[in-house]
């Protein structure tokens, strides 16, 4: 499938979507015309152990992102300082920007959809808040 834009939706396929670091990412971003976060596809083969320690920070090639993973296939382990952190089809887990992290895929590898973004730049509705009523109930 190749990406297909009309009035104010984008559609592709994660598979035709461009690839960088020699296919283990994805430009999604980019590809569906994102401006308000970063979002790449990683896949990572199976017990990999390139991807970087790396944080977000003020110092950082892209500074003060906080990052969300989201796996789509396989499984994987996130190590955040001393701690690990499963990663699996059906959860998500958020990581500061300050915080170093790594991703060390499971034996059938890992893909991820990685969103990031900078704290505090997204006006949420109050409807979104934990707790909140949604629209319309009152």
């Amino acid at each position: 499938m190749t990406h297909v834009t009309t009035a104010g939706v984008t559609l592709a396929s994660i598979d035709e979507m461009e690839p960088i670091h020699g296919g283990l990412a994805r430009r999604a971003r980019a590809t569906l015309g994102v401006s308000a976060w970063g979002m790449q596809v990683l896949t990572l083969p199976p017990n990999w152990d390139g991807y970087p320690d790396h944080n977000h920070d003020a110092e950082a090639f892209d500074p003060n992102q906080e990052e969300v993973y989201i796996p789509l296939e396989g499984s994987g382990t996130l190590v955040a300082g001393d701690e690990t952190f499963e990663l699996a089809v059906g959860t998500m887990i958020r990581v500061g920007p300050e915080q170093h992290r790594r991703i060390i895929p499971g034996p059938e590898g890992i893909r991820f959809v990685a969103l990031g973004g900078r704290p505090g730049a997204f006006d949420a509705p109050s409807w979104t808040e934990l707790g909140a009523l949604p629209p319309g109930a009152e």
